[in-house]
């Protein structure tokens, strides 16, 4: 697992309040199997989507799921999942009470904490490294098999903050087949090389999109830049998703579709990342599903 870089902050000596933080943020790290952060060079190529996508999936399966939103600027998960802005309740005195949106399945976001869920977040780098820590240290996540962390594109201060606060985090890097979305997915892939962060696959977001007349598929952003890419850096390529047009009408409804279950349009496309994610971190999901039941 890789440590933690080291800071002025950790370097001198904590005062009480820090102290009790950093505990607590240790002692929830211990009870997260596996943190994968979700990231992208450039927006735009459904990150969100995979990210939930991902998230639902593996809780569907039996795993248990925390989804974690770090887009403190533009947080799409309440949306896409349906869940109103609403102020936290707290538990065991401190710690806040994650959203339980359904079975296995916890999700944490600035929007959930906020009263108006379209008032604007402007805050500098530090309010945004101090909130990124809260959310991991203060949140009763309970012990949890996956924790899915979707961060904003680029490689700014919420994914820095995450390498360097999260040891063992790998990053899954999304992209769309296009060269203007492959040359900053490969500023995605110097930063995980640079801070020591594993990478766990890059999906090709919008791979092609069916013929509504002949069921053709239409590489309509270009073809094979995401495999292309995995192998120049020698990365695992995780699979192309396309284009599914009742992603876009359920998810401004807030009611995603189950696509893990799914095998037409994105879904069978959906349900292969799901399992070669959690066999990439030692799981089987039909296996873990029956475990569930038991």
């Amino acid at each position: 697992m890789n440590e933690p870089m080291h800071t002025e902050e950790t370097s001198k000596p904590l005062d009480p309040e820090k102290a009790m933080r950093r505990q607590r943020l240790m002692h929830n790290l211990a009870g997260i199997s596996h943190t994968i952060m979700v990231m992208s060079g450039k927006g735009g190529v459904g990150k969100s989507t995979v990210a939930a996508n991902l998230a639902l999936g593996l809780a569907s399966a039996g795993y248990r799921v925390g989804l974690l939103d770090v887009d403190l600027h533009g947080p799409s998960i309440p949306r896409i999942l349906g869940i109103s802005a609403k102020a936290l309740g707290q538990e065991d005195g401190e710690l806040i009470a994650p959203v339980a949106y359904r079975p296995n399945l916890e999700v944490m976001s600035i929007e959930t904490m906020m009263k108006d869920r379209d008032a604007s977040v402007i805050w500098r780098g530090p309010m945004k490294i101090k909130a990124i820590k809260q959310f991991i240290a203060d949140v009763a996540w309970g012990p949890l098999d996956f924790l899915i962390i979707d961060s904003p594109p680029g490689t700014g201060d919420e994914p820095l903050t995450i390498a360097q606060t999260v040891p063992g985090a790998r990053a899954l890097i999304v992209t769309t087949p296009q060269e203007l979305a492959l040359a900053d997915v490969r500023k995605a892939i110097n930063f995980c090389q640079h801070m020591g962060m594993s990478i766990l696959g890059l999906v090709e977001n919008f791979s092609s999109q069916t013929c509504p007349h002949c069921g053709a598929l239409i590489p309509v952003l270009g073809q094979g830049g995401g495999l292309s890419t995995a192998r120049r850096y020698g990365l695992k390529f995780l699979g192309g998703i396309p284009w599914d047009s009742r992603i876009v009408s359920s998810e401004d409804a807030g009611q995603p579709l189950e696509l893990n279950h799914d095998r037409i349009g994105a879904g069978q496309a959906m349900h292969s990342l799901i399992e070669k994610v959690a066999s990439a971190c030692g799981y089987g999901t039909e296996r873990r599903g029956k475990e569930a039941q038991n």
